[in-house]
């Protein structure tokens, strides 16, 4: 947790400096993800939830060159359906077919471009690329006592998408999880990382 902090605050300090000559918005996101546990063992079925994403995104682009960044602060709803029932070290404690529920803080720190030089064709329609990464903060989940969970992961997210009218965006992306967030309490390196497909529109003011 704590080289995750230092990691948020490392980045936040490069991307801060140059934002005097960035043309700064920020507005409202809503989500809808589709969400899965990667466990380093293949011991039971796992498969993929519904998860959802709300909060607040802004934008730096920095004039001319197709550059800047995008940050966010909202709350992401991950989590698997994971089959304990399989395993009679897990079926004997009561669990059958179990839907993990993980609840985070997110703060995305990408990169981005934005293909605006397109004859004014880009106030109607502009394309877009981001990738970087994805702080998350756990806030809360489901009360599976067989497993533990970390105070928060790094997730190293790529997308796309496109700048509607100025003002609304619309993105897919894919969340690739690099550390672990959830581990069994009586299995040896049993741990899992998140990984998720995201489809968010937000506005920008």
């Amino acid at each position: 947790m704590k080289k995750i902090i230092f990691a948020v605050i490392a980045v936040f300090a490069m991307v801060t400096a140059p934002a005097a000559k960035a043309q700064f918005r920020y507005g409202p996101m809503i989500g809808l993800s589709s969400t899965g546990l990667r466990f380093k063992q293949d011991l039971v079925n796992v498969s993929h939830t519904v998860g959802f994403s709300g909060g607040v995104v802004a934008e730096m682009m920095f004039p001319g060159i197709g550059f800047g960044i995008d940050l966010g602060l909202y709350y992401e709803k991950r989590g698997a359906k994971v089959n304990f029932g399989e395993r009679e070290i897990w079926s004997s404690q009561g669990l059958g077919n179990e839907t993990l529920n993980l609840h985070y803080l997110a703060l995305p720190i990408h990169l981005r471009f934005k293909y605006t030089n397109l004859n004014g064709f880009e106030d109607t329609l502009a394309p877009l690329v981001f990738a970087g990464p994805t702080f998350g903060f756990h806030l809360a989940n489901s009360n599976i006592k067989a497993m533990e969970y970390s105070g928060g992961d790094l997730g190293l997210e790529f997308g796309a998408g496109c700048e509607i009218l100025k003002n609304w965006q619309v993105t897919a992306s894919y969340n690739l999880g690099m550390t672990y967030v959830t581990k069994a309490k009586i299995l040896t390196n049993y741990s899992a990382r998140s990984n998720e497909w995201n489809f968010r529109v937000a506005y920008f003011f």
